[in-house]
Formats: structure tokens, C-alpha cells, sequence
């Protein structure tokens, strides 16, 4: 993952000042469930994947945005293992899926087969190939 594309480029600091900022209070952590994944049949997603067209084989990668965190070179040097660092979203809210850094769909993280994946519940524009009015 690029850091710099994810808004984690490092930020200027006073050189000046160099002591970190001290660490949060601690808080409860506890690890997420994530519901299982229900295969749905969807008849036109089928007929989309073994459409003809040349540009439908053509591979890219999706990357998944889960948050991101605001932190120094500094804090994220000094970082120990175990430590938590809090991302800005919220358990409720989807991820982003994303393409040569834009988002094209959002969904919501699910557990299949003992991997991470994501169920799409969002599609901000159709992913469609034909042309746009």
C-alpha cells in the first residue's frame, strides 16, 4: 500500500521540538466480529463477468480502504509492538474500494473462508463501459 496515496504522507515538524506526544489514555480494545459471507446468486453481475468485451479481462488491483490516522514521523518511529492505532472511521461505516487511487464502490468487511472480504453495498456510479452522456 502507498502510503503517501492514503493522505499518510509524513508532516513537517519543528525541529525544534522533537518529544513525542504522549500516548493516549488507554482504552478497551477488543477485536471486531466480522459476519460471515452469504453467497447472493446475482444474475447480472454473471452475465457482466462473461460479457465478450476486451477491456472485461483486463486485471486490476482494487485496493481497500478501511480508514486512515493522522500521526508524525515521530509517533509512527517510536511505535511499539501491540500498540493500537485508532483509524478514523467507525465499525458501522463501509470501507472504500479503490482504483488507481478513486473510489468506485464501498462495502462492508466480512470474513470468508478465514480471509478478509468485502460485500458491496455501494456503487456511487454504475460500472458500466458504456458511454457517459
Amino acid at each position: 500500500m502507498n502510503i503517501a496515496s492514503q493522505g499518510l504522507a509524513p508532516q513537517a515538524t519543528n525541529p525544534a521540538h522533537t518529544a513525542p506526544a504522549p500516548a493516549p489514555a488507554p482504552q478497551a480494545i477488543r477485536p471486531i466480529e466480522l459476519s460471515p459471507h452469504a453467497p447472493a446468486p446475482d444474475r447480472e453481475a454473471q452475465v457482466l463477468l462473461h460479457d465478450s468485451h476486451p477491456l472485461h479481462q483486463i486485471k486490476t488491483q482494487v485496493q481497500v480502504c478501511v480508514g486512515q490516522a493522522t500521526l508524525t514521523v515521530g509517533e509512527l518511529l517510536g511505535a511499539k509492538e501491540h500498540q493500537v492505532l485508532p483509524l478514523d472511521r467507525t465499525l458501522d461505516q463501509p470501507v472504500d474500494l479503490m482504483i488507481e487511487g478513486k473510489v468506485v464502490a464501498r462495502g462492508q468487511l466480512v470474513a470468508l473462508d478465514g480471509h478478509f472480504a468485502v460485500r458491496i453495498t455501494e456503487l456511487p456510479q454504475p460500472l458500466t463501459l458504456s458511454a457517459q452522456p
